[in-house]
């Protein structure tokens, strides 16, 4: 059953609502807050996470903001459908330098796509400060099948985390088919496994190499040496 909410563009009214409330707050930050971007993004977050059903409007079936430190999702929804959508809220300062915030293990992104009505998404945040005044620039919301391949990428923990490449570009595909998508999935772990074999046997040579050494030096640490 395909998702009305994502594939009719539902989701992007939603984020233009979340975007329209946060500009029309009054100051929400203290000089403190203002200049710490964890702080900052953490308040965003909270508002999000606060309003999330009034935002869905009557799409909203259910919904849930409390979620352990862990889970893979900030909030969770039922749409009207039946779908479950599992929220990942992230946040990007426009004037801080690169980074990759991760999204999740693609072991349990795998796992939890084994129901086609389940939806992992993400809502990203762009915004700027000025003095304690927060300005949002953009609203991103979409399920992580719609991101392209090309602004993501795998980082090395566990199975493998899926990352985005760089918060300041992330790239989205409207409409992209789920079956294709994780087909590209598989492909890049296809190709990520093996160079993380050659990494990983890397590193049992040059610790071959320290016990070598270690194995042929006197042990003058040795008790009554």
């Amino acid at each position: 059953m395909i998702s009305r909410f994502y594939y009719e563009g539902h989701n992007k009214e939603v984020a233009f609502r979340i975007q329209k409330h946060i500009n029309a707050l009054p100051n929400f930050l203290s000089p403190q807050t203002a200049g710490s971007p964890r702080a900052a993004g953490d308040a965003l977050e909270h508002l999000v996470a606060q309003n999330f059903d009034s935002f869905l409007g009557g799409w909203c079936s259910e919904y849930s903001k409390d979620f352990a430190r862990r889970a893979m999702e900030d909030l969770a929804f039922k749409d009207k459908d039946g779908i479950y959508s599992a929220v990942d809220v992230k946040t990007h300062r426009e004037d801080t330098q690169f980074n990759m915030p991760n999204l999740i293990s693609v072991r349990r992104l795998a796992r939890f796509y084994e129901s086609d009505r389940n939806v992992f998404a993400l809502i990203m945040v762009r915004y700027s400060v000025e003095g304690t005044k927060v300005r949002v620039s953009e609203v991103l919301f979409s399920p992580i099948e719609f991101l392209d391949w090309d602004c993501l990428t795998v980082g090395a923990l566990g199975w493998g985390q899926i990352q985005i490449a760089n918060s300041k570009d992330v790239r989205v595909i409207d409409g992209f088919s789920r079956k294709r998508w994780m087909i590209q999935l598989c492909d890049a772990m296809t190709a990520f496994y093996p160079r993380e074999i050659e990494k990983i046997e890397a590193r049992i040579a040059h610790f071959d190499q320290i016990r070598s050494y270690w194995q042929s030096k006197d042990d003058i640490w040795e008790i009554g040496h």
